[in-house]
């Protein structure tokens, strides 16, 4: 019988090895389950690692400013790709399997499941949604699907919707609820930001359907999706973990909503586009996103802090989202995991950024002279 040859080509190699950073989000994984099986302290390093761990790493291995090929073709990328399908049953797993073991853990406490779960919360949020957002961004239905299942699990489906429909089109103008107002704490944006996003995603879908002579009630509406992935993802928890298990799952979902809309909040806050009358605004530029180089931090998150790159071209793949200097983006004084603490502490957040708005405004606009309002000043586009 002759052995096939499975040695992997010098490219293929190459390709992998640079690769792996990208992947150090699967090293998450055990960490759950070592909370889950040890109990204790070590149920707190899923918050620990995600936002202490990665910013002491960003802290020591500093900035990437350097560029990936825009050349590049899909096989070029598989090994990048190839984490973001993985994650999707590795995260299920982890999810529905520690839902059925924690009610049953006798060693842990009523404090610790939950603490556990608050842990996972982090990981579903920073991660699975932050991998759903890049999976939903393709033309293929496999990697839209699995956005689907990941926004699912953490009960906020019509994130699809919003992102794609209502963010990108029109974000730093009045009709993008996610983008957060200059003086615009945390804690005022997260209640608005939660009710205005869904009724601008509802309305998005809507108003596709009604151009098309369709009622909203027409089943090709993505929400009638949503609302069975996520009510099948609800009686999952409940035949696995009962009552406690149903209970441990909402909390992984508040938690995993309130990360993803830190990292919505800082991404823009303060920035607009100019407005040309009439209801319409300047084509988005890298300007109007808060750009972040910072190495360990982009590791963790695939690149999401390429931001500017990414609305400047949102067909790009997370591989080759490009870095922006400061001339040409606004740029963060630190990487996600320390902005979304600092964004916490509004008083904190306002010291750090608000004069970064200031000379980003002076920089790019500065024959306005009144920013006062401007947002509101300027006439929304119309519904």
């Amino acid at each position: 019988m002759t052995m096939q040859n499975t040695t992997i080509a010098p490219t293929e190699l190459a390709r992998l090895s640079c690769a792996l950073p990208f992947w150090l989000s699967l090293g998450l994984i055990p960490l759950a389950l070592l909370a889950a099986i040890q109990g204790g302290w070590t149920i707190a390093l899923l918050p620990l690692v995600t936002w202490f761990l990665f910013s002491l790493l960003d802290a020591v291995l500093g900035l990437n400013l350097e560029n990936a090929d825009l050349n590049a073709t899909e096989s070029d990328m598989f090994w990048y790709r190839l984490v973001t399908l993985v994650w999707v049953p590795a995260q299920a797993i982890t999810v529905f399997g520690l839902i059925w073991y924690v009610p049953q853990a006798e060693h842990l406490s009523t404090f610790e499941r939950i603490a556990l779960f608050f842990g996972i919360g982090v990981i579903s949020g920073t991660i699975g949604i932050n991998y759903s957002h890049e999976l939903m961004h393709q033309k293929n239905k496999l990697e839209r699907g699995l956005a689907d299942i990941l926004l699912a699990m953490v009960l906020y489906s019509h994130f699809r919707s919003e992102h794609l429909l209502v963010h990108h089109r029109y974000v730093a103008t009045p009709r993008d609820p996610v983008t957060a107002h200059y003086n615009e704490g945390f804690h005022r944006f997260y209640p608005r930001v939660l009710r205005q996003s869904l009724h601008s995603a509802f309305k998005a879908e809507a108003d596709m359907l009604k151009r098309k002579n369709l009622p909203w009630t027409d089943l090709s509406n993505p929400f009638f999706k949503y609302w069975a992935l996520q009510g099948g993802f609800l009686i999952l928890a409940l035949i696995l973990g009962g009552w406690s298990g149903l209970v441990l799952f909402l909390v992984q979902v508040g938690v995993a909503i309130w990360q993803l809309e830190l990292v919505n909040y800082i991404e823009h806050y303060g920035l607009t586009r100019k407005h040309l009358g009439d209801g319409k605004y300047e084509h988005v530029q890298p300007r109007h996103s808060w750009n972040a180089a910072h190495k360990a931090s982009n590791w963790l998150l695939i690149n999401l802090q390429r931001h500017s790159d990414h609305h400047y071209k949102p067909d790009r793949r997370f591989p080759v989202l490009q870095n922006y200097a400061p001339e040409d983006a606004p740029q963060l004084p630190f990487g996600y995991p320390v902005m979304t603490i600092a964004a916490m502490v509004p008083p904190i957040w306002r010291r750090m950024m608000n004069p970064r708005v200031r000379r980003w405004r002076q920089m790019y606009y500065p024959e306005i002279t009144d920013w006062s309002d401007y947002n509101k000043r300027c006439t929304p586009m119309p519904r």
